[in-house]
């Protein structure tokens, strides 16, 4: 049986594997949607951000869930969202020191980025 991740980064721009991550993931432009089969690059998506006023830092839970994300790698985020996105079924890696998405693909892809915990979370959220 294959085994299947969709990996979520938040992004600025366009977003896209060239793309650069945004440092923010409540006010992204977008997310780049990775869907990885077997550790392989099967496919990837942009999915646009809604404005951070419309459900604020839980509306993109929601979001990601339905198109299916079960993995999220950000530079922050508030404890809100994360308990949000676990209670979601929706594992969050945190890594802050890489800006490409590709890069940072490949980082989770490779093992390489720990679980985010209470001592990466943004205060205010």
């Amino acid at each position: 049986m294959s085994e299947r991740r969709v990996l979520a980064v938040p992004s600025n721009g366009a977003g896209g594997l060239e793309g650069e991550r945004s440092a923010h993931f409540g006010h992204c432009d977008c997310f780049t949607l990775v869907e990885v089969i077997d550790g392989e690059v099967a496919d990837v998506r942009v999915l646009q951000n809604p404005p951070h006023e419309q459900g604020g830092c839980m509306a993109p839970v929601g979001i990601l869930a339905s198109h299916g994300v079960n993995e999220l790698v950000v530079a922050g985020m508030g404890s809100r969202p994360l308990t949000g996105f676990n209670d979601a079924g929706i594992k969050v890696y945190f890594e802050n020191q890489t800006q490409g998405i590709r890069d940072t693909v490949k980082l989770v892809l490779d093992g390489a980025v720990n679980e985010m915990d209470a001592r990466h979370v943004c205060g205010g959220h």
